[in-house]
């Protein structure tokens, strides 16, 4: 019993320093965007709207990540490939619908958009860096 609870908590190390930096930047992010929003008038809506669907993508990408880690290559390569695909599909129709209803001021909520997914697809693929190199210490 008492081996087990390392290896568990070797297991939620990467995980826990993924959420960590997610809510770190999205912290220094909205830091950014309450200034930009006193400064230059951005819509909050939008923008937490924008923040609320790449966040969503970005942790679900890297959950899938996660549980496909340790599967063989073709089984982790239709996960993680197929997730990206099912995630960018889901994101696309999610945009479409939240722009057709005009839910949002569309400028504010591309731009957003646009911005919050290059950031944090960064933070996805060091996350997936950080657990393969933690793979090749334990090997």
């Amino acid at each position: 019993m008492a081996a087990a609870i390392p290896i568990c908590l070797n297991l939620m190390k990467p995980l826990f320093d993924f959420l960590l930096k997610i809510f770190i930047l999205s912290v220094i992010l909205w830091g950014a965007v309450f200034w930009g929003a006193a400064e230059y008038g951005i819509d909050l809506r939008s923008v937490f709207v924008a923040w609320l669907l790449i966040a969503a993508n970005t942790l679900v990408g890297y959950l899938l990540f996660e549980y496909a880690f340790d599967k063989p290559q073709a089984v982790y390569t239709k996960i993680v490939l197929g997730g990206v695909t099912l995630r960018l599909l889901v994101l696309m129709v999610l945009v479409a619908v939240v722009i057709v209803q005009r839910l949002v001021a569309v400028n504010d909520f591309v731009l957003s958009l646009f911005a919050f997914y290059c950031i944090y697809v960064i933070i996805e693929i060091l996350g997936y860096q950080k657990k393969n190199k933690q793979k090749k210490k334990v090997a």
